[in-house]
């Protein structure tokens, strides 16, 4: 009980910070990201994953994008994985003379390695990513959007508790031709999931974005609800 209420008591202030540094930014933009998807584990080694994503944006008012993404994990050991996953998004432009929506390609490759230490859960993930407007070559001033990403994760396994906490941080490099190169973003993220077994699992958080190395950085607050059905062979 100790433990359930010392970490409950930390979610909780991290929420009671976080709150607070956004109102002294003057941060009233809200997002939120929503996902449906389906994973088939093939064996101990291949597992795939089809999903659907929808985000909303201006305090949850307008539709951001929405996108399907298509990938595939490979354990080469208990700890190291491989994975790969291509998206088609459909973005949003209400903003300038010409608004609409805008097609995108993307891809990512991934290197995962998780362990546990006692009841805690790590995981590390490096992550390139290229992004491309469909329709627009590179003469025409579209060249690729391009990311390295590290991502450091946290869960903890309470016993008799079905509502672990997870907690991550991630941190973006960007690079793309004729455009200002070097980190220009973070994330950081705090939420849980819940396993229903054979109905699958539904995971709730609450994320923090911002950018780096702008005079008037971008920051947005992010509520995502997933839900992901597992089909084993």
């Amino acid at each position: 009980m100790n433990k359930k209420t010392a970490l409950i008591a930390l979610v909780l202030t991290l929420l009671f910070f976080q709150k607070n540094y956004a109102q002294e930014e003057d941060l009233n933009d809200w997002e939120s990201w929503n996902s449906i998807g389906i994973k088939y584990k093939l064996n101990k080694k291949w597992t795939f994953e089809l999903e659907q994503h929808v985000r909303l944006k201006e305090n949850i008012s307008e539709i951001d994008k929405y996108f399907t993404e298509l990938g595939a994990k490979y354990s080469i050991t208990k700890q190291f994985k491989v994975g790969a996953a291509a998206r088609y998004i459909s973005k949003n432009d209400n903003t300038g003379n010409i608004q609409g929506y805008e097609d995108y390609f993307r891809f990512h490759l991934d290197a995962i390695y998780k362990h546990e230490i006692q009841d805690f859960t790590l995981e590390y993930r490096l992550r390139y990513q290229n992004k491309n407007e469909l329709g627009v070559s590179s003469s025409e001033g579209d060249y690729a959007n391009q990311h390295l990403r590290f991502k450091a994760s946290v869960g903890y396994n309470i016993k008799n508790w079905k509502l672990d906490p997870e907690a991550s941080a991630e941190l973006f490099n960007h690079f793309e031709k004729g455009e200002t190169n070097g980190f220009d973003k973070y994330r950081v993220t705090i939420g849980t999931e819940y396993n229903m077994k054979k109905y699958g699992k539904v995971k709730l958080y609450y994320r923090y974005k911002k950018q780096l190395n702008e005079t008037f950085p971008e920051t947005k607050n992010i509520i995502g609800l997933k839900y992901t059905y597992t089909i084993k062979k």
